[in-house]
């Protein structure tokens, strides 16, 4: 989709938009040229998603939800969440300890989740969430203001990674997704990177001329020739995070949810045009020049480079399925089949068949499970075994 297309689909900012937009891009525009000219893709999307008090997801717009940009899967459906505080109870029953979620949206996820573990007498010492988004972390305080007292009193929001390692499970719903990423383009079999430059009143793609060797490294691996033009995304954020994340967990699982591909898929001969997408208004488009930090920008994840950046840090890849295996697993066909009244039988209903579709949510996001000293089959990895593809 080029530019004008991009435009042409999306609805006009309103003025507020407009200003912080007009803010970003100039912020932005002052670092490309501190940096000579130049700046990487994965500086832009930091830039664009993270700056401070005016990145996307650090100023206060409505990110998610109906009066926002995307809808993830605890939105569509609190099956979704019920589903996860199953496996959730089976690694707690066991570790005892806490639990943490990384970047917990509007909540909801959270709220269901600790109720679904009362019900299982599954709860965590401690549910403590990591959040970047000032206005998420008000919607969060929000929702979860509304539970019982005994449920309320377990929230604690953090700053940073806690500095001591913790027993029991660490939970990160689309966050890989929204790693900056670099882009790079294969010229004369050969990746070199896609940097940003300034280009009339916004940005524009321009190559380094220099070989990107970390990406050159990995293409070089793959069984196939990708074709010259070809464009596609490398995290290199991808290590650190996961080992970071690695240095919290003592004893238990890490569940990484999120769209992404293993990596010969990732990097197939046809995906000439990568993965990069933004959202704006329930609208996606593949232009983050546009709508620069009242937009979304993400890439797809390549679940390969994930188990190997944890394998890196001891942590052991006990688990890989798509979505619809891993709801199927923790039993989201009983949780349809105990509504008994029709009208929410058939919501719920519903309601599954957009998170097990192929065509919805289904196929396209997977599940992984990263461990620390735990050795015991998990029920949301019991109907499928996609490790073999990474």
């Amino acid at each position: 989709m080029t530019a004008s297309a991009a435009h042409s689909i999306l609805p006009p900012l309103s003025p507020e938009e407009e200003r912080h937009c007009a803010a970003a891009v100039a912020l932005i525009r002052e670092r490309i040229r501190g940096a000579g000219g130049w700046i990487s893709f994965a500086t832009f999307m930091q830039l664009a998603l993270y700056a401070p008090g005016l990145g996307y997801y650090s100023a206060g717009a409505r990110k998610l939800g109906p009066g926002g940009d995307f809808v993830t899967a605890p939105e569509v459906s609190d099956l979704f969440s019920r589903c996860l505080a199953r496996q959730c109870a089976q690694v707690l029953l066991q570790t005892g300890g806490e639990m943490l979620e990384i970047g917990a949206g509007t909540g909801r996820m959270a709220a269901i989740v600790l109720e679904s573990l009362a019900q299982l007498d599954a709860l965590p010492t401690r549910y403590a969430i990591l959040e970047v988004s000032a206005d998420l972390r008000e919607r969060q305080a929000a929702r979860l203001n509304l539970l019982p007292t005994f449920l309320r009193e377990r929230v604690v929001w953090l700053d940073a990674l806690p500095a001591s390692p913790l027993r029991g499970v660490v939970v990160a719903n689309e966050v890989l997704d929204a790693l900056p990423t670099q882009r790079v383009i294969v010229r004369d079999g050969h990746a070199r990177e896609l940097g940003v430059v300034i280009a009339d009143q916004g940005f524009g793609w321009s190559e380094h001329h220099e070989v990107a060797a970390a990406a050159d490294a990995l293409l070089r691996e793959l069984p196939h020739a990708l074709p010259d033009g070809y464009v596609s995304e490398i995290c290199l954020q991808t290590e650190p995070w996961i080992a970071s994340i690695g240095q919290c967990l003592e004893r238990g699982v890490l569940l990484l949810l999120d769209y992404g591909l293993p990596r010969l898929h990732y990097y197939h001969p046809q995906r000439v045009a990568g993965t990069l997408r933004c959202h704006y208004k329930h609208l996606a488009h593949d232009d983050p020049f546009i709508n620069v930090a009242v937009q979304d920008i993400t890439s797809w994840v390549d679940f390969t480079r994930v188990a190997e950046a944890a394998v890196a840090v001891d942590l052991e890849v006990r688990g890989f399925v798509t979505q619809a295996a891993f709801l199927l697993g923790t039993g989201i066909e009983a949780l349809v089949a105990a509504a008994t009244e029709p009208v929410e039988h058939a919501r719920l209903a519903g309601e599954a068949r957009r998170l097990l579709l192929p065509g919805e949510m289904g196929e396209a996001f997977k599940v992984m499970a990263l461990t620390r000293c735990w050795c015991d089959a998990m029920v949301g990895f019991t109907h499928q075994d996609l490790r073999p593809s990474l």
